[in-house]
């Protein structure tokens, strides 16, 4: 892995403005139709916890900005979660967000790679803002994950002193995502017709947060096994039942 080197060693002037009306948000394509779904299959598990949904800014290719030398910049992670922010008042829709003037920093940024990369590794700050500066040290997110799809290889770098470290996986290959008290690890299999590598979530128990189509399957299973205890139920009973009538007990005289 390469690193861009920083062109600057002035260190900026960082402020947090909001995003004026006019301004003209760069209209990037995402790279291939794998990066909506995996960036909706990491949001859907965690807006049915209203803990998690609550107050809560969970978006893909969403203009995340600041004033860098008195110039707004704004890049727009393929994945980000933020929690609180708040409420959005406005009419119109919201097209961005700005850290401290309208919440928090975010918990997490990610990052989803295919074959090139361009910026995401860049610390370039001078004329081009790279991601990585611009997370590491404008922004200050905590955790920083780049992942390719791909090949289902992740980077997860946490925030120490200013600076991105790498971080190890635990003995299950996840990692400890803090601010989210969540793992988050690679999952391999099929979900919206789509076969291949996945980011999903697990809780401080080690249990998977499971998509929709899976905590229905999941009760499916538990209302089966219901049927099935009920019906093994009735069937001992008559079975009980047929015996007392074998050795000359009315049951109904029970």
């Amino acid at each position: 892995m390469s690193i861009l080197v920083q062109t600057s060693l002035t260190r900026p002037t960082i402020t947090w403005p909001l995003l004026p009306e006019d301004f003209i948000l760069p209209d990037e394509p995402v790279e291939n139709s794998d990066q909506p779904l995996i960036a909706t299959a990491l949001r859907q598990p965690l807006t049915a916890i209203p803990e998690y949904r609550q107050n809560a800014l969970i978006v893909s290719n969403f203009a995340l900005c600041a004033g860098i030398d008195e110039r707004t910049i704004c890049k727009a992670p393929d994945w980000m979660y933020v929690r609180p922010v708040k409420a959005w008042e406005s009419k119109k829709s919201r097209r961005s967000y700005t850290p401290h003037t309208e919440g928090v920093i975010p918990q997490v940024v990610i990052e989803f790679l295919s074959a090139t990369y361009g910026e995401e590794y860049s610390m370039e700050s001078n004329e081009n803002v790279g991601k990585w500066f611009f997370y590491e040290q404008v922004i200050q997110v905590p955790n920083y994950v780049i992942f390719r799809p791909d090949t289902g290889r992740i980077e997860v770098y946490a925030l120490k002193d200013r600076h991105y470290e790498i971080q190890l996986a635990d003995p299950n290959g996840r990692y400890w995502i803090a601010g989210l008290d969540l793992f988050l690890g690679v999952w391999e299999g099929s979900h919206e017709d789509r076969t291949g590598y996945w980011l999903r979530w697990w809780n401080v128990a080690g249990e998977l947060l499971l998509w929709s189509e899976e905590l229905t399957e999941k009760e499916r299973i538990r209302a089966e096994q219901e049927r099935q205890a009920k019906e093994l139920a009735l069937q001992q009973v008559e079975l009980l039942l047929e015996r007392l009538r074998q050795i000359g007990v009315d049951p109904e005289q029970l």
